[in-house]
């Protein structure tokens, strides 16, 4: 939809993110909206290259809910995520304006408005769920 489009565009402009990049982990593939690594976590070729495939989980995942996608299931990916090691989670919910977020030990937050965003510890970012949500605006 528009508005993951100008979201995914924000988030992916202001981080060091891969934009629906393939992960296969845990038993499972999938590819989150964004995906986030520490840089020393980045698979890399044996020249040194990023790698083509990426065998781990991201540090940081983050999922834009689009009005046909079932929230549940996309909730359940950040959870495995979750799981296998993800430090943070995000599920951007456009027509809601809110953002949950996902941490260590499945714990969960349901952030709206000025409520300041966590980010993955090493970035330095400050970021308000209106901030997302303004970039929505022309």
């Amino acid at each position: 939809s528009g508005k993951a489009i100008a979201i995914f565009c924000g988030l992916v402009a202001r981080l060091i993110a891969f934009p629906e990049l393939r992960c296969t982990f845990g038993g499972d593939s999938m590819i989150p909206d964004v995906a986030v690594f520490r840089w020393e976590r980045i698979p890399v070729t044996s020249s040194g290259r990023i790698a083509n495939r990426f065998e781990t989980y991201p540090d940081w995942s983050i999922e834009i809910l689009s009005p046909e996608q079932s929230s549940t299931k996309v909730l359940g990916k950040l959870l495995h995520c979750s799981q296998q090691g993800t430090e943070l989670g995000w599920l951007i919910d456009p027509e809601d304006e809110s953002i949950l977020t996902i941490f260590p030990e499945q714990r969960v937050q349901l952030l709206r408005g000025n409520s300041l965003l966590p980010i993955l510890s090493g970035i330095v970012l400050e970021l308000t769920v209106a901030q997302v949500f303004n970039w929505l605006t022309l």
